[in-house]
């Protein structure tokens, strides 16, 4: 089972993507800000990381820069959750993501990006 790691703040309006990926039988582990976001990098170590780019303690910017330049999580898939403003994008996209998806999340393109950055068929 690969383990997805959802990075969002606002627990209480939390999205459903995450129950949903479970049922499609991920272990979905989550964050509520950028400083837990590269605690739990290291300490679960996930197969991919969706990270909101919008958090507190650390911005996803942050968070996903010093996920892509440390030794033992560099090699994380990262996919930054943005709303569809350019700037978040580039940002993300600077930082060292290796893909974008747009707010609000649909299911079957965030499954395929998911999917092709874990190297897993689809059924």
């Amino acid at each position: 089972m690969n383990k997805l790691l959802w990075v969002k703040d606002k627990e209480l309006c939390d999205d459903m993507a995450p129950r949903r990926l479970g049922r499609k039988g991920f272990d979905v582990v989550r964050a509520y800000d950028g400083g837990q976001a590269v605690e739990m990098a290291h300490s679960e170590a996930p197969d991919l990381i969706l990270m909101n780019m919008n958090l507190p303690v650390k911005d996803g910017e942050t968070a996903i820069f010093e996920i892509k330049t440390s030794e033992t999580t560099r090699n994380i898939p990262i996919i930054a959750l943005i709303h569809t403003m350019t700037s978040d994008k580039e940002k993300a996209i600077k930082a060292g993501c290796d893909e974008v998806d747009t707010r609000p999340i649909e299911l079957p393109r965030l499954l395929s990006k998911i999917n092709r950055l874990l190297s897993i068929e689809s059924s």
